[in-house]
Order: structure tokens, then sequence, then C-alpha cells
């Protein structure tokens, strides 16, 4: 039974991003764009997380399924935009972390739950943690064009947030 119809999801909020243009090299900047795209809270874990659930749920909850794909293709667009800023801000825009040691993205940064409340609760999570992150990142980096963009993620942040959790509310 089809609980969410996918079709009347609006995946993103609609206001137009702004130009992806840093300010400059910075790398205490670049490290926290590159965190935005290969670190456990991440955009490539959310576009993973989103594609397999996309997947595992196809045939009991396509219309979720569908509803998954279209805001992993969101998530992408972001993970697109942290990528450019943290290579303008001279950084290897490679899937990776940097901090003390360099750490690669790997696919165990996510869960893998197969029951469907449990992907959708931790898809939950994943979008609090992301909203949190960007507002931290938004809240202490001077360059008004990253935080523009930041800002601007969040929001579709808080949209996925929101579906997700109307989602688990009525599959609960």
């Amino acid at each position: 039974m089809d609980y969410y119809h996918a079709n009347e999801c609006n995946y993103i909020v609609g206001k137009p991003y702004p130009a992806v243009q840093a300010g400059g090299r910075n790398p205490v900047y670049a490290c926290e764009m590159l965190s935005n795209i290969g670190d456990i809270v991440s955009e490539m874990s959310d576009v993973v997380r989103y594609f397999y659930i996309s997947v595992v749920a196809r045939y009991e909850f396509s219309s979720i399924a569908a509803c998954f794909h279209h805001i992993s293709i969101v998530e992408m667009h972001h993970l697109d935009i942290f990528a450019e800023l943290a290579f303008q801000l001279g950084a290897d825009p490679r899937l990776w972390s940097c901090g003390t040691c360099n750490r690669y993205w790997s696919p165990s940064f996510i869960g893998y739950p197969k029951e469907i409340l449990s992907l959708i609760a931790e898809s939950i999570e994943a979008e609090k943690a992301a909203i949190c992150k960007y507002g931290r990142q938004a809240g202490i980096i001077r360059d008004t064009n990253i935080v523009a963009n930041l800002n601007r993620i969040i929001l579709d942040e808080e949209r996925h947030l929101q579906i997700f959790t109307d989602m688990y509310r009525q599959l609960s």
C-alpha cells in the first residue's frame, strides 16, 4: 500500500541557489567543505543512503522509493556545490575529509537497516545532523558566498526532513 505519493513531493525549496564562487583559497574552509562531501555526515553519505533505500523499497513501497530517488538527485547537486567550493578553496575534492589524517568516504558510514521505518528514521537523523553541521559552518565561515550556499542547502535539507518526518508518521 502506498502511503506517500512521490509525485506530490517538492524535493527542493523554490528559491534559486547562489553562485558557487569562493572568495579565495582558504585551507580551513576547504576542510569544512571536504567534510560536507566525504565525511560520515556528508552529501555522499546521503546520496548513497537514499539510493539504497530507493532500491530496497522499490517493490513494496514504490512511491517512497521514487521519493528517495528524487531526493538523492538533490543531494548530488549539493555534493557538486560543496566539491566545487572545496576546489576553489584550494582542496583536492576527493571523497574524503581532512584533519589530523585524511580519511576517505566509506560505504560503512551509513546503516543498512531492512525495515522501512528504520530506513526512514535513519534518514531523519541524517537530515537533522546535516542541518546542524551546515548551520554551525554558516556561523563560523566568513566568506559570504559559502555562507549563502550553506544557508540555501539547509533549506533543502529542512524540506527533506519534513518529507521524511511526514512519511514516517504516515507509516507508523
